[in-house]
């Protein structure tokens, strides 16, 4: 498993619905770029979700991760994300829609959980 950063691509589960990352801690990085820790994933914009219909709504936000945070490694007190992690959107059909990683952003540091 690797750790994801601030250049992730994380999409919905439609397959082009891009999430917006925004990492919230400064201190450590990989390569330069920010690792993304707990409640990063959260809350976050989901652009150009194609899942458009009269009775469908577009997945426009990510909701609580469900799995995918590291057991052993913490920053600043925030487990960091790994290229699992995984939650709900709020598109529709709603508790079904999912977000996930498709690249974590970088390929030199990972960990076992």
């Amino acid at each position: 498993m690797r750790w994801i950063t601030e250049d992730a691509t994380v999409l919905c589960t439609h397959q082009l619905g891009n999430v917006t990352n925004n990492p919230s801690q400064k201190l450590v990085t990989v390569d330069g770029r920010k690792v993304l820790v707990k409640n990063d994933p959260e809350s976050r914009s989901i652009k150009l979700c194609p899942n458009i219909n009269v009775t469908m709504k577009p997945c426009t936000t990510t909701l609580q991760v469900t799995v995918g945070y590291s057991t052993l490694l913490k920053v600043d007190g925030k487990q960091v994300c790994l290229d699992t992690v995984r939650g709900q959107t709020d598109g529709t059909p709603p508790g079904v829609v999912e977000y996930f990683v498709q690249l974590p952003g970088q390929q030199l540091v990972g960990s076992v959980a």
